[in-house]
């Protein structure tokens, strides 16, 4: 049991990659920490209050201080428990994993997965535009092990959380595999590296589970 100086909450959604990816950050860390398992359609009065902002998970809470929003929190937490270092110490380094991150958040998130399930445009436009955002990845971690070098890290934790363990998914639900291995052989030898991390396995929801949620989600964006 962790001691009380070092009491440590975690507010999160099991299919939620922005939790995911702050779990392993904590196992990475070899943090202990109680996990509070959140509805995010009927939200409860603890995760209310404490980020009545946005009223989203994840949110981590550390002898009594209450940080929201996942790059933040990984930031937190890195500089928090120095061991097994998330972020690069460069500082270019480090605004370049800011920068892809955002990316990999703002827009191969809803940009790419949105227009496929909406598809206005037509479903194979919505693939095309899709995949030229993911490029942009598969060129960044060409050459590499993992996207900040031989060690997972800050980078890996956010594209690793959403990309082949969240939207591929969700991509799958609705019939589109959206990164072939034969368009995208970097990007698919990385996930095959992440598969191979311990922690990385334990913070992956179930697949037939995440699929059947993401239907849900692509139900909402449909009708939105």
């Amino acid at each position: 049991m962790a001691k009380k100086e070092e009491e440590v909450k975690l507010l999160g959604f099991w299919g939620s990659p922005f939790s995911r990816r702050v779990e392993m950050a904590l196992k990475l860390k070899g943090v202990p920490y109680e996990y509070l398992e959140q509805d995010i359609v009927d939200k409860s009065p603890l995760l209310l209050q404490l980020n009545p902002v946005y009223k989203k998970v994840p949110v981590l809470v550390h002898n009594g201080k209450v940080l929201a929003e996942s790059h933040l929190i990984l930031e937190y937490i890195d500089q928090t428990w120095k061991n097994n270092p998330i972020l690069p110490q460069d500082p270019y380094e480090k605004a370049m994993a800011f920068f892809w991150a955002k990316f990999v958040d703002e827009q191969v998130g809803p940009a790419s997965f949105r227009p496929v399930v909406k598809a206005e445009k037509g479903i194979e436009v919505a693939i095309k535009e899709a995949r030229e955002l993911i490029t942009f990845l598969e060129k960044e971690i060409t050459g590499k092990d993992f996207f900040g070098g031989k060690t997972i890290g800050f980078l890996d934790m956010v594209a690793g959380s959403l990309i082949p363990f969240c939207l591929a998914r969700g991509w799958e639900g609705i019939g589109v595999d959206v990164i072939p291995e034969e368009i995208f052989p970097e990007l698919n030898r990385w996930i095959k590296n992440l598969l191979e991390i311990e922690i990385v396995v334990e913070c992956i929801p179930n697949r037939e589970k995440q699929i059947e949620h993401m239907k849900k989600v692509a139900q909402r964006v449909k009708s939105a």
